[in-house]
């Protein structure tokens, strides 16, 4: 016996999603993207700040090679064709310290003595500015040399 099929007249049904569904979905959306977009950030300043530290070891090496071809650090980093920039667009701060009197210019910590003996070298972090003591706001999230180079990173967990 044949199947009878069953039609609706002149009413055809298409899959859709209603409002609610749609809603539903943008707001599960929406805490996907509040979630990961710090996540993502996070993540991107970390990578940044790895970039920097291992251009300051690169430059570091070079320094090591010119003190010994010298006896004595460059003026700046022209010399060792390694003017270059950070992650966000600014030049590496570079100080010879054999070459500067007094202690005016020299990056300070929070007792206000010098970071290094040999030279400085520092990026100007995220934001772009830097001033002399690194508990200064803007010096907070600067990425230093100090110790004579036994400590690369973050001026705030310095």
């Amino acid at each position: 016996m044949p199947r009878r099929k069953n039609v609706q007249s002149g009413l055809h049904r298409t899959a859709a999603f209603t409002l609610i569904e749609i809603l539903i979905a943008m707001a599960i959306m929406s805490i996907v993207a509040m979630v990961a977009v710090p996540t993502y950030s996070g993540y991107m300043e970390r990578i940044e700040i790895a970039n920097v530290e291992a251009d300051f070891v690169k430059i570091d090496m070079a320094m090591q090679g010119y003190w010994v071809s010298y006896g004595s650090y460059p003026p700046d980093l022209e010399t060792l064709n390694l003017q270059k920039d950070d992650p966000w667009g600014s030049p590496y701060q570079y100080l010879n310290m054999a070459l500067t009197k007094g202690n005016g210019q020299k990056r300070k910590d929070h007792n206000l003595v010098p970071l290094n003996t040999d030279y400085d070298l520092y990026s100007k972090g995220p934001d772009g500015r830097s001033v002399g003591p690194l508990t200064a706001k803007h010096s907070r999230d600067d990425i230093i040399r100090a110790n004579n180079g036994d400590y690369v990173g973050v001026a705030s967990d310095y």
